[in-house]
Order: C-alpha cells, then sequence, then structure tokens
C-alpha cells in the first residue's frame, strides 16, 4: 500500500475512533436514583429459573475476601467429603443445595409455618459463597475451615441485636463439625450445646474403626468429629461452676448435656458399648423409633426440656436423618427414618433455640434422582432454620411475641 493511501485510510478511521469515544464518555454519565429505581424494576427480579445459582437468590459476595461486606446471616459452602467412611460426593452437596433452592426467593419467601419472610426482614442475609477448601490433605483442609470459620464468625454483624453473626454452612461431609466448633467456641469464649439431627451416633471413639493403620489424622472423620470435640471442650455436656449454696464442696458438676434425634445406627460389636460411651460424653439420644410413641410433639418437648432457650447451641443435620424414600442422595443412608415432613414439623417447633450456627451436611447428588429430593429437602431444611433465627431476633427486639393459648400456655403445635 502506497504512503498517499495509508493517509487516507488514516484520516478515515479517526473521525470513528472520536465518536466511539464520545459515546462511552456519554455513558459514564451520572445516573439518578430515580433512574436506577426504574432499572432495578425492569430488570433486577429474577424467576426461579434465571440468574446466577446462589442460596435462595441471594446476594453473593466471596465473604473471605471481602471483610467489608458485612452480614447478619451468612450461608457458607464447605464442598469437603475425604473424611467420610462409605460413600463420597458430598463435596458436590453446597453447588446441589443451591440450585434446590431456586424456588426460594424474596418476593414468594413467606413461611407460613413460621409466620415470617426471612429474606424481608431485619437480618442481612448474604451467600458467602465456599471455603476454598483442599481435597488432597485432611490436615489442611481442617485448617482451612477453622480458619474460615473464625474469620466470619469474628466479623461485626449489620445489626446491633446480635453480638456476632451466625453462619450456616452447606456440606460437606459431617466432619466439618468439629471446625465450626473449634471456631465458635473461641467466638463465644465459651463450649456450646449440640442439637444433632442424624441416623448415626456420630461420638465413636476412632478406635471403634478397623485402626491398624490409624493415625492421628485418621482420627479426623465424619463419624468421630463429636468424640473428638468432646475431648477438646467443645461441647458443654459437663462443666463445673462454683456453688455458693454448697460452700464446702467448693464446685459440683452441672450436667448441660448436647441432643442426638433420628438415630437408628447399628452398634458396634456384641452389645451396646457404643451407648455407654455415648452416656459418658453427656448425650441424651432420640431414636427414630421414639417418634411413633411420642409424636413430633414429643420429641420437640425433650429438645426444649433438655437444651432450653437461652444458652448457645449448634444445630447439626445430617441429611440421613431421613429415610433414604426422601432422601437417598447421601453417603451413609439407613432405612427406617422420619419423613422430611416429620423433620420439619419438629424444626418448627424448636425455634425458640439459641441456635448461633448450623449445618446442613451429607448431601452426596450422585446418589439422588433426577428430581433433586436430597437437595431439595436440605434447601427446606435451611430456610427453616433461616427463619428460625430471623424470628428469636424479631422476639428478642419485642416484634413479637411468644403465642400462647387462652389458659396462658405456650403453643405446641402437632400436626401429625
Amino acid at each position: 500500500m502506497r504512503l498517499r493511501e495509508l493517509v487516507w485510510v488514516a484520516l478515515g478511521v479517526t473521525p470513528a475512533l472520536v465518536t466511539a469515544c464520545g459515546g462511552h464518555a456519554e455513558q459514564a454519565r451520572e445516573w439518578s436514583q430515580e433512574e436506577l429505581d426504574e432499572l432495578e424494576a425492569k430488570w433486577g427480579t429474577d424467576w426461579a429459573f434465571s440468574g446466577i445459582s446462589t442460596f435462595a437468590h441471594l446476594k453473593h459476595v466471596k465473604c473471605l475476601t471481602t471483610p467489608s461486606e458485612l452480614f447478619d446471616i451468612a450461608i457458607l459452602g464447605a464442598p469437603f467429603d475425604t473424611a467420610v467412611s462409605y460413600r463420597p460426593g458430598a463435596r458436590f452437596g453446597p453447588r446441589a443445595i443451591r440450585a434446590a433452592s431456586a424456588r426460594q426467593t424474596t418476593f414468594r419467601g413467606f413461611n407460613p409455618r413460621a409466620n415470617v419472610n426471612p429474606y424481608r426482614n431485619w437480618a442481612t442475609i448474604l451467600d458467602c459463597g465456599d471455603i476454598p477448601v483442599t481435597p488432597m490433605d485432611n490436615a489442611q483442609a481442617l485448617a482451612q475451615m477453622t480458619a474460615a470459620f473464625s474469620e466470619l464468625g469474628a466479623r461485626s454483624p449489620v445489626s446491633r441485636l446480635l453480638p456476632k453473626p451466625k453462619l450456616i454452612t452447606l456440606g460437606g461431609d459431617h466432619s466439618l463439625s468439629l471446625p465450626a466448633l473449634r471456631a465458635l467456641k473461641g467466638v463465644y469464649g465459651r463450649p456450646l450445646r449440640v442439637l444433632h439431627f442424624d441416623a448415626h451416633l456420630d461420638t465413636w471413639h476412632p478406635a471403634k474403626y478397623p485402626s491398624y493403620w490409624g493415625s492421628t489424622q485418621s482420627n479426623f472423620n465424619h463419624g468421630s468429629m463429636f468424640w473428638l470435640a468432646g475431648q477438646e471442650g467443645l461441647i458443654a455436656n459437663t462443666s463445673s461452676s462454683s456453688s455458693s449454696s454448697d460452700a464446702g464442696s467448693g464446685s459440683k458438676a452441672v450436667v448441660a448435656p448436647s441432643v442426638h434425634a433420628g438415630l437408628r445406627t447399628r452398634l458396634s460389636g456384641d452389645g451396646f458399648g457404643d451407648f455407654d460411651d455415648d452416656d459418658k460424653q453427656g448425650w441424651v439420644r432420640l431414636s427414630a423409633d421414639d417418634i411413633d410413641e411420642i409424636g413430633t410433639a414429643g420429641i420437640v418437648k425433650t429438645i426444649m426440656d433438655t437444651l432450653g432457650t437461652e444458652d448457645p447451641v449448634y444445630l447439626s443435620v445430617d441429611i440421613d436423618v431421613l429415610d433414604p424414600a426422601f432422601a437417598p442422595g447421601t453417603g451413609t443412608p439407613e432405612p427406617g427414618g422420619w419423613t422430611t415432613r416429620e423433620l420439619i414439623r419438629i424444626l418448627r417447633g424448636i425455634e425458640g433455640l439459641n441456635v448461633v450456627g448450623a449445618d446442613v451436611v451429607e448431601v452426596s447428588p450422585a446418589y439422588s434422582g433426577n428430581g433433586e429430593e436430597t437437595a431439595l429437602a436440605a434447601a427446606q431444611v435451611v430456610f427453616e432454620v433461616l427463619s428460625s433465627m430471623v424470628k428469636r431476633g424479631m422476639r428478642e427486639m419485642g416484634k413479637i411475641g411468644a403465642e400462647t393459648t387462652e389458659g396462658g400456655g405456650e403453643v405446641v403445635r402437632d400436626e401429625l
């Protein structure tokens, strides 16, 4: 191309560049709040099937790397499953639970069982993404999860109502309860009570597993994490306190048991030694079969009578508490469990607990059907826990009172 032609080409391109740059400058104008509100009204609402997959279409923030973004309640994924004893796959649980929560939206999020819409209330709720847990090294994974829970649990909440924000973890296998309890003890400066929904005890001494090749790290598994937590003093099953009424004794043991609910596990050996060990660790047991004798109301009463309404409680829900007919997508399924409706009913009945943290674990979507039944159940459990956390906050703010009967007693529902 000759020099003259190059000059004419350059002259032709220059006006186009000027026009493009001028248009860009025009787009960089200031938008009024009224205009932004109009854009939000036009385009800001997702249908259940649209949008990026976050839990209940909540705002997504990588909270671990964005300390300036405050929250009252965080939904946090822990995609970890290399501490299981049977079927792996729960690393995909957080993704599945988020997808299954798609029909939970702010515009249709009112919970008629709880009389509250947790997504349109006082609490700032964020989907804080996932902890990037390594699948290569369980010791490192344990350290990562402990650090992440500690970091987020120590943040300042948005609401003055809360001393600290609350975390709901999507698992992941059940071993994640150990780092969560480590973090929460540090945050609250005291051991916690635990309400544990599960088919299994998860208080097994690690030696109850085949242990010729055992190691310190193999002790960290999804069937021994509550035993480890007890050994570390993270669970307030027993403690000592001074007694002013008994000056001669100095201190006395104060029983502060935790609760298992939904048990139907096989036991080790030829007897009830596992239950004896569990007793020594200070747990109250409710079997899956107990619901046939005392109903959901009896299960709720036992839990509330045991845990009360003031002590901080960590709520841990292994989805295998449900019968495999309702939650087949899990790592260690056990026939004879509760229905989804029974579990929801129980969760609604215990809304008075002082739940400071929770997890929903052991969702392994690869073993579930095309209908996402296991993840749907897990997403509903999170919705119920969120509803209870928000409703307790409303009660503490004086916006609602406890429901009572005409005689003055508190209402106990049992729809079954």
